[in-house]
């Protein structure tokens, strides 16, 4: 991934966005990654793929309520405060 500081990429903007039509660029500032700037057609893949992922769970979800396979509300929490500290 092409990378640009804050300050090349605010000069450089115009060709900035027409690089980021083919691939990914990265913007640093103060030498530390702070964004990424991505073409339409990526973000609307990246936004499809998220809710590809969301009604999957919920299928997932439905599927586990109906075959019984649930956990008291507890249960549950306790098992994110124990992922947490892995």
């Amino acid at each position: 991934m092409d990378a640009l500081s804050a300050n090349e990429a605010k000069t450089q903007f115009g060709d900035m966005l027409l690089k980021a039509q083919r691939a990914p660029i990265q913007i640093n500032k103060n030498g530390k990654p702070v964004a990424v700037v991505i073409s339409m057609d990526e973000y609307e893949s990246i936004e499809a793929l998220k809710l590809h992922l969301l009604q999957s769970r919920v299928a997932q979800a439905k599927a586990d309520i109906e075959a019984g396979n649930t956990v008291d509300g507890e249960s549950f929490f306790d098992g994110l405060e124990n992922a947490e500290h892995d």
